[in-house]
C-alpha cells in the first residue's frame, strides 16, 4: 500500500527588532504575493487554521501570517528560549500535512481601487514597492489605511504591532520617504485597526 509522502518543510527562525515576536520562515509560498493576515486573538482566527492552533500554546498572543512567513507574538512573562522549539515544531508539522495556514479567496487585488485618487493610488504604490518589503523582512506589514488632509493613515500588523521600535520606522522610515516622493503628504500616523 502507497503511503502519502509528507511535504517537504524546511522551516527556520528570524528575530526581529520586537523582542516579543520571532519570524517562522517556509521555503514556500504561505499567502497570495502583497497578502497579509493578522490574528490578534483567537477569536479572529476563522480563516486561519494554523492561527487557530497557535493560541492553543498559552504564551501566544498574536498571529501573523504572510508571504512565506508567520510571525509569532509571544506574551513579556514567557522566555522564546523556553518555547520557540515547540511552536516552530508545531507549525513544521502543519505544514508537512499540506494544510492550508490561510483558506481565503482573493477574487479582486486589495491593494489598488479604481475609485482612489491619483494621490492615493501613489500612496500605495509607494508602500506596496519600496516600504511593504522592508517591512516583512521584520516579520510585520504595513497597510494603507487612509489619506486626509496631507496626512497618511497606516495600520501595522505583525511584528509591528507594539513594536517599541515601530514609531521610529513609521516617522524616520515611512514618512520621511513619503514626504520626499509626494509632497502633498505631510505627515504619517499609525491607524488604529
Amino acid at each position: 500500500m502507497l503511503q502519502a509522502q509528507k511535504r517537504p518543510v524546511h522551516l527556520y527562525m528570524e528575530a526581529n527588532p520586537n523582542p516579543n515576536s520571532l519570524k517562522f520562515v517556509a521555503n514556500f509560498m504561505l499567502s497570495d504575493e502583497g497578502l497579509s493576515y493578522d490574528y490578534p486573538n483567537a477569536e479572529s482566527t476563522d480563516s486561519s487554521p494554523l492561527a487557530k492552533e497557535l493560541f492553543n500554546f498559552a504564551a501566544v498572543e498574536r498571529v501573523f501570517i504572510a508571504s512565506n512567513f508567520v510571525t509569532v507574538t509571544k506574551s513579556e512573562s514567557v522566555e522564546w528560549s523556553d518555547i520557540q522549539d515547540f511552536i516552530r515544531n508545531h507549525i513544521k508539522g502543519f505544514l508537512e500535512s499540506g494544510k492550508a495556514a490561510v483558506q481565503v479567496v482573493v477574487n479582486e487585488d486589495p491593494l489598488f481601487d479604481e475609485s482612489d485618487s491619483e494621490t492615493v493610488k501613489k500612496i500605495k504604490g509607494i508602500l506596496d514597492e519600496y516600504i511593504r518589503p522592508a517591512v516583512e523582512q521584520d516579520g510585520g506589514a504595513i497597510v494603507f489605511h487612509s489619506f486626509h488632509e496631507g496626512t497618511v493613515k497606516v495600520l501595522l500588523q505583525g511584528s509591528c504591532s507594539g513594536c517599541p521600535s515601530s514609531t521610529i520606522t513609521l516617522k524616520a522610515g515611512i514618512e520621511n520617504l513619503l514626504t520626499r516622493m509626494l509632497p502633498e503628504v505631510k505627515a504619517v500616523e499609525a491607524a488604529s485597526a
